[in-house]
């Protein structure tokens, strides 16, 4: 049994690929890098299994993670119905630049 879900593209030469196989008799969600070089194609090391019977668990945890989680650093994709207002991106780059601020500080203190 194999059934494959779905791709997430990671760079130019690697997939993270998500599927439900087989493994040792055992049914298992199995979440791993696939790659195509010029020495290798195929499945790496790099990845996860969870046991068919994990499953409900790791599910419960997935869905319990809200994209606010992220916070400034995650990607949104931007619908051409929800434009940005003014006031929300000169907040974002107000926050952008007392975290850049607060950095440089670090790092002369560290220096001296």
């Amino acid at each position: 049994m194999e059934k494959e879900f779905g791709k997430i593209k990671k760079n130019s030469m690697t997939d993270i690929v998500i599927r439900i196989d087989d493994f040792g008799g055992k049914p298992g969600l199995t979440i791993r890098e696939f790659t195509t070089s010029e020495k290798y194609t195929g499945f790496t090391k790099s990845g996860t299994r969870i046991s068919a019977d994990a499953f409900k668990e790791f599910k419960t945890i997935i869905d319990s993670i809200n994209e606010n989680d992220f916070g400034v650093s995650a990607k949104e994709p931007q619908s051409s119905n929800s434009e940005k207002t003014e006031e929300s991106e000169k907040s974002e780059i107000s926050e952008d630049s007392e975290k850049k601020t607060k950095k440089k500080k670090k790092i002369q203190e560290e220096l001296y």
